[in-house]
């Protein structure tokens, strides 16, 4: 099993959960002041907000998006396609950080935009089919610190595992960590400031579309 380097175990709460492989580097060392990259993530990335159908009502994603990877690995979830947009340089460089610290290789990234606390991602496995059984999830963070909600998948009595994603911080997801648990990033009405994350991944296999 890799570590992250520079990483450190997950709170006291959450060291004893069982079925996770999670670790967390508080300060990663980028190479860019954070507010730099945040800056210029939120102005030059092709930010969208996508259409979601759940129980059979259409809404807006609370928060943007931007897919982006090698050429032909698209990524699929909630029932939308999402085509690659090619690398933008910053993007690429931290993806070379990240590997480093992660131990991994990664051939796309979803770029997710809080706008502020009203934004929101739902309870959530990173468990679609092209990652693999086992995939490496490396989340990055800038700006507003949000909490990251952990669930159990299979142990309901288990509680609820809060977990404060700070700016520049980097969250690994190894092993059987999204078979075994759901993650969400709920409402904080009272950020008022963006927050951008930046989730790594490895596409098993190109697409033709």
């Amino acid at each position: 099993m890799s570590d992250a380097k520079g990483g450190s175990p997950l709170p006291e709460t959450a060291r004893e959960l069982p079925d996770h492989d999670f670790q967390l580097v508080p300060h990663a060392d980028l190479g860019a002041p954070k507010q730099e990259i945040l800056t210029r993530l939120t102005v030059e990335i092709p930010w969208r907000q996508e259409a979601i159908t759940l129980f059979g009502r259409t809404h807006a994603q609370p928060r943007l998006i931007c897919w982006m990877g090698d050429p032909g690995y698209v990524y699929r979830y909630s029932g939308m396609v999402h085509k690659p947009q090619p690398w933008h340089p910053l993007v690429s460089n931290l993806r070379a950080r990240v590997e480093e610290l992660a131990d991994a290789h990664f051939n796309g990234v979803l770029l997710n935009y809080y706008r502020d606390g009203n934004d929101s991602m739902g309870f959530h496995a990173d468990d679609e089919p092209e990652l693999g059984a086992r995939p490496v999830i490396a989340s990055l963070s800038f700006g507003a610190a949000r909490m990251l909600y952990l669930r159990h998948r299979q142990d309901r009595a288990l509680p609820t595992q809060k977990l404060s994603l700070q700016d520049g911080s980097l969250l690994v997801m190894r092993g059987n960590s999204q078979r075994d648990w759901k993650h969400a990033i709920p409402k904080m009405r009272r950020i008022m400031e963006p927050r951008i994350n930046l989730t790594f991944r490895q596409i098993r296999f190109p697409t033709i579309i």
